[in-house]
């Protein structure tokens, strides 16, 4: 059954307290960037056992790392790539030894999520985060341009090297899709931005660990119909993104959970109808009275309501099901 999980920082904050208050005690972590010790890779056993040690101590279970290592030379087929694909193998063994069974990855080649504003008037003097494609800065990026087909012929590379490891280690690469998903962005090409490109993706490298993160800011931007793409890759899909925007995937603002263009309720009733038995987490939240807008989109407070209206939604689809 579908679980709800939330993200929580490597580093100790108030979302950790938050969170358990809130009766959500399943982590969606990072990696432990500020804590590797001298001779330690990032994908190392060690510090991943030590990060994984600090999450039970505080009473959480770790069941997703959405953080990546270094990967653009990777994602840009440059001089080096061997030795950034090599840190992720060692990761995904890593993560198999220690049970922790979704890496969510992305192909955004320079630059991650884009946004142009981060401060928009939202209801009752909330503020979210948006997008103009207007407006992205000249700036954004100083690499040479690179096409939709180069990138392919690099993820392929990178999957033909990492998806047996990944079998061996019963990890499964959950496939985040582009922010915002158009193409190019200052000369740079995104491909994991429509729902053909996504089938594109399952059907190059047929693996049980080659999954989809369904993050459903993206995915309704490629979609008039979420809930029937949702039950179109069923299990192919490992992690889940609830939230929601209004607006086209070149001009949008995050919206609060229920204010989007989504409808929030059929795409619980999807999950359930797939069988989905992963982890959803609320993303993208409002920044509202009395909190800080410093992590846009990841304020603490915000994230309160989006668990309540989350759990709401889940015992009222996952109730339909039960014998009365």
């Amino acid at each position: 059954m579908l679980e709800i999980a939330e993200f929580i920082s490597p580093t100790p904050s108030p979302v950790w307290k938050l969170a358990l208050q809130a009766g959500v005690n399943l982590a969606v972590g990072g990696l432990p960037f500020d804590s590797l010790r001298p001779g330690e890779r990032l994908g190392d056993l060690a510090p991943l056992t030590r990060m994984k040690q600090t999450y039970e101590d505080a009473g959480f279970e770790l069941r997703v790392i959405e953080a990546r290592p270094p990967l653009n030379k990777a994602k840009r087929g440059l001089d080096g790539r061997d030795e950034e694909i090599d840190v992720v193998c060692t990761l995904l063994e890593s993560m198999g030894t220690l049970g922790i069974p979704v890496w969510c990855y992305e192909w955004m080649t320079d630059f991650n999520w884009v946004r142009t504003n981060m401060a928009t008037p939202s209801r009752g003097g909330s503020v979210v985060t948006s997008f103009n494609a207007a407006d992205v800065p000249e700036n954004l990026t100083s690499n040479p341009p690179i096409s939709e087909e180069e990138l392919w012929i690099n993820l392929e590379y990178f999957l033909k090297r990492v998806l047996p490891v990944a079998e061996r280690a019963g990890v499964k690469l959950s496939m985040h899709p582009d922010d915002p998903p158009i193409t190019p962005i200052r000369g740079v090409s995104r491909i994991m931005r429509t729902v053909d490109n996504y089938q594109r993706l399952v059907e190059m490298a047929p693996s049980p660990m080659n999954t989809i993160t369904l993050c459903q800011g993206n995915f309704t931007l490629m979609t008039e119909d979420l809930p029937a793409v949702i039950r179109k890759f069923g299990k192919k899909i490992s992690f889940v993104h609830f939230r929601d925007v209004k607006g086209v995937p070149t001009q949008f603002e995050e919206t609060w959970h229920d204010a989007g263009k989504t409808d929030m309720l059929a795409c619980m009733k999807a999950y359930r109808d797939i069988g989905f038995d992963g982890v959803l987490r609320p993303d993208h939240v409002p920044t509202v009275e009395g909190d800080s807008n410093a992590n846009a989109g990841y304020s603490a407070f915000g994230r309160l309501y989006a668990i309540g209206y989350i759990r709401g939604l889940h015992e009222a689809v996952y109730a339909e099901s039960q014998p009365s």
